[in-house]
This record gives structure tokens, C-alpha cells and sequence, in this order.
């Protein structure tokens, strides 16, 4: 979705705090059962992909110009809610696999993007360390993954509640580019116009 909330404040501000709250659940209750945080996080990914595919099938005017980037990113997020559905008693190794290639695919699409725009909004090393928080949170998965559940649980929840700040600053970034353009939305990019 990062290309596509990147036109519109409110998408991002929405993403930002579902990212929040899922950290917030995550921290709140460390000792989660694995069920349970599989669903939690199968849910987040999976309405976060759908949203996307959705804006790009509807032809949203945002969309255009970063269709396969969307796509992809869309697609990396379904398939990643799909597969902790899928098996709904997958081991804690696996669920970690699953997370860091998540976080690993949309961290990486969403650099592309911060590079992309770096033209267009003041703001959009945010959108870079995003980016580079979530491949950063792919690794420490990778690297440790003997690590406690209570610890894994822990670095889950850190890593969506400050990628969810991070992304509400991002929102409110946004959000003043669009009061000062006075259209109501971010001027598109060149690769949009193209």
C-alpha cells in the first residue's frame, strides 16, 4: 500500500494506527498464545494487502504509473495473511519465516518508494527508515530465531508500534503537503504522469 497512501493522508494515517494497535495488543499482552498472535497478525497483513489490490482493480488515479509495485506489495501482504490462515497451527519458526519475508518484501518496496518521491515530499526520509526498520526487523527475526516467544512477541510489538508512529508522522507530513497544494491530494509523481 505504500505507494498508494502516499497520495492520500488519511490511507496512511489509517495504516499508521492499525500498525499501532496491533503493536499496543502485541506489548499489552505478551503472553499471547501463538494462535493468537498468528491471527492477529495474519488479519493486519491480509486487510492491508486486500485494501491495496482493491484501489488498484478500482483504477484509483493514485495507483496508476506504480501498478506493479502495488501489485506486488499487495500480493506479498495477502499471501502472507493467506499462509497463517492456511495453517492455523504453524509453529513459531515458521509464523517468524513468514513475518521476516513480510517485513523483508514491504521494507524493500517501501525504500523504492521513499527514493521515488524524495522530490515530492519534505518528509520522506520517514517513509525511508520505514523501510528500513522493517528489514532491519527481518533480520532480527532471520538471525535469532531460537529467540523466547516472550522475546519474539516483544520485538514484534516494538517494531509495529514505532513503524506505526513512524507512519503517523508520515500521515501528517502528508497532510500539510495536501493543505498547501490546496487539491486535497499529493501532486502525482512524474513516473505517474509518464
Amino acid at each position: 500500500m505504500v505507494v498508494l497512501v502516499m497520495s492520500d493522508w488519511r490511507k496512511v494515517a489509517l495504516r499508521g494506527m492499525a500498525a499501532m494497535l496491533f503493536g499496543v495488543v502485541t506489548l499489552a499482552w505478551p503472553g499471547l498464545t501463538l494462535a493468537a498472535l498468528v491471527v492477529l497478525f495474519g488479519a493486519y497483513v491480509f486487510v492491508d494487502g486486500l485494501c491495496t489490490l482493491a484501489a488498484v482493480l478500482a483504477d484509483e488515479p493514485e495507483t496508476r504509473g506504480h501498478r506493479r509495485w502495488l501489485l506486488l506489495e499487495g500480493t506479498i501482504s495477502v499471501l502472507a495473511g493467506l499462509a497463517t490462515f492456511a495453517w492455523p497451527h504453524i509453529t513459531a519458526l515458521a509464523l517468524l519465516y513468514v513475518i521476516a519475508v513480510w517485513a523483508a518484501g514491504t521494507g524493500t518496496l517501501e525504500l523504492v518508494t521513499a527514493t521515488r518521491l524524495r522530490h515530492q515530499i519534505r518528509h520522506g526520509w520517514l517513509l525511508a527508515i520505514i523501510g528500513l526498520l522493517s528489514i532491519a526487523f527481518a533480520v532480527l527475526l532471520v538471525a535469532n530465531p531460537g529467540a523466547g516467544a516472550l522475546a519474539t512477541t516483544w520485538l514484534i510489538g516494538w517494531y509495529a508500534l514505532v513503524a506505526g508512529a513512524l507512519t503517523m508522522g508520515l500521515a501528517t507530513e502528508l497532510r500539510r503537503v495536501e493543505s498547501a497544494s490546496g487539491r486535497g491530494r499529493i501532486p502525482p509523481t512524474r513516473e505517474a504522469t509518464a
